[in-house]
């Protein structure tokens, strides 16, 4: 089991950058590979990005492909999403997740959940 807290959302303008952190709780945070979603009201969460574990492989959202990177430290147990040249389409609230699974892309796969992290990007 992991507990996620997430941090660093917030209120940037367009074109600016923000890096979203999702620390995990316990020793086994490694072996989870880890998501980001977004969700905006009224719809489902929306795949953003995953990095497996092991291996570190990933993969972005079409719509984030280019702008946004995922990475992770697992001597920190910290996974992180590097934002750059954010569009107001970009508003959404953020959640960082972790799976045992191989299903990667559906949040429905995702086993654990952080808390949510607002951004919201003005143009």
């Amino acid at each position: 089991q992991v507990h996620l807290v997430e941090s660093g959302g917030g209120m940037v303008q367009a074109g600016a950058s923000l890096r979203l952190s999702c620390t995990g709780s316990g020793s086994t945070f490694s072996q989870y590979t880890l998501g980001w979603f977004l969700q905006v009201p009224v719809r489902e969460r929306e795949f953003v990005a995953y990095i497996r574990a092991p291996g570190g492989a990933y993969s972005y959202a079409d719509s984030v492909n280019g702008r946004f990177t995922i990475s992770r430290d697992d001597a920190k147990n910290t996974l992180y999403l590097q934002m750059d040249s954010l569009k107001p389409e970009d508003t959404a609230t953020y959640y960082c997740a972790a799976t045992s699974g191989l299903v990667v892309r559906n949040s429905r796969a995702y086993d654990y959940w952080g808390q949510g992290n607002q951004v919201i990007v003005s143009s």
